[in-house]
């Protein structure tokens, strides 16, 4: 071989290292737990895949997703966690809310943990403070649990000759009784009984709803919980089959045919806990992250469904949404 072909050969063969090296290297895994199934997250899955490439990851390329659902069985979130912590991911996304936040803490205190949850995260022991959250947790917390009220007021301006309304729990979540909690003042406050109904499954729909009539419950407020999150359209259809005006917390429920929501926008809940996600990949530690708080919160009113509930919807509240539905 001649000196100039050899060292030709020599300086590409060198040119290549950094290439080969950088397409050796592993990438870092994400191991994301929810409560829930994958059929039913595909809006929280894009937004938090959004997050994650404006903080510079996309799965598939320079970052790999483990995927863990509990198919809306909160009793097997505790051995899905054990199992991402065997797998040593990089992080756990606790994106199935409380319930699944709850048990990624208890299984590691090492591996860092972004959950999105509306609960208040100190007042369920995730983390110490929002500014300083400590640990080895940070995340994103909505406003709808703390709103809970607002809904129970929202639907009494639409109702103001109920005395009774339901309220939908499920009560295997630690979230089901600090929201009804959260109702009871408000109640009083104007006169309302409250009934509660509970739901744990898909088949225990009909029986609520079958209960509504019985208890001549006038509406139904339901519950923050991922659970009812991932079921708004059964819920929207089955609320308007049994002609009950209901409110929930998210804009699907009335796009799907629901009265009312009034809460957080869901996407940009998700979208943060990526942009959260992508962060600590690169190097910073969720003790020195402050939980993010989103809170603005959006009134959606379908008039379509009021109409054919025979409720006219004042003047005064729709001037107060940010979307009407017609």
């Amino acid at each position: 071989m001649r000196r100039r072909e050899f060292i030709k050969v020599i300086i590409g063969t060198a040119a290549t290292w950094p290439l080969t090296a950088r397409a050796q290297q592993p990438r870092p895994v994400i191991g994301f737990l929810s409560s829930a199934s994958p059929d039913e997250y595909a809006i929280r899955l894009g937004a938090f895949r959004q997050g994650l490439k404006e903080a510079g990851y996309v799965e598939g390329q320079n970052v790999a997703i483990e995927y863990r659902w509990a198919e809306d069985q909160y009793n097997r979130l505790p051995a899905l966690a054990a199992e991402l912590v065997h797998r040593q991911v990089a992080v756990i996304v606790a994106g199935g809310g409380t319930p699944s936040a709850m048990a990624a803490k208890t299984a590691t205190k090492t591996i860092p943990i972004v959950f999105a949850v509306s609960a208040d995260p100190v007042k369920v022991g995730l983390v110490k403070s929002l500014n300083r959250p400590g640990g080895n947790l940070t995340g994103v917390t909505t406003q709808n649990l703390h709103v809970a009220e607002k809904r129970l007021e929202l639907m009494h301006e639409l109702l103001p000759t109920a005395t009774t309304i339901s309220v939908l729990v499920n009560p295997t979540s630690v979230l089901s009784e600090p929201f009804v909690q959260a109702l009871q003042p408000a109640a009083r406050a104007l006169g309302l009984k409250l009934h509660i109904v509970n739901a744990t499954a898909d088949s225990d729909f009909d029986m609520v709803f079958a209960t509504l009539a019985q208890q001549r419950a006038s509406a139904l407020v339901i519950s923050s919980d991922t659970f009812f999150t991932t079921k708004t359209e059964q819920l929207a259809a089955l609320s308007f089959r049994h002609a009950v005006p209901a409110i929930y917390q998210y804009r699907p429920f009335v796009a799907a045919g629901g009265l009312m929501s009034y809460g957080s926008d869901e996407t940009e809940y998700y979208r943060l806990a990526g942009s959260y996600t992508g962060r600590i990949l690169k190097g910073e530690k969720p003790a020195d992250l402050p939980v993010q708080q989103l809170t603005k919160v959006e009134l959606i009113i379908n008039l379509k469904t009021a109409k054919a509930l025979g409720i006219t919807v004042p003047q005064s509240v729709q001037n107060r949404a940010d979307e009407v539905i017609e």
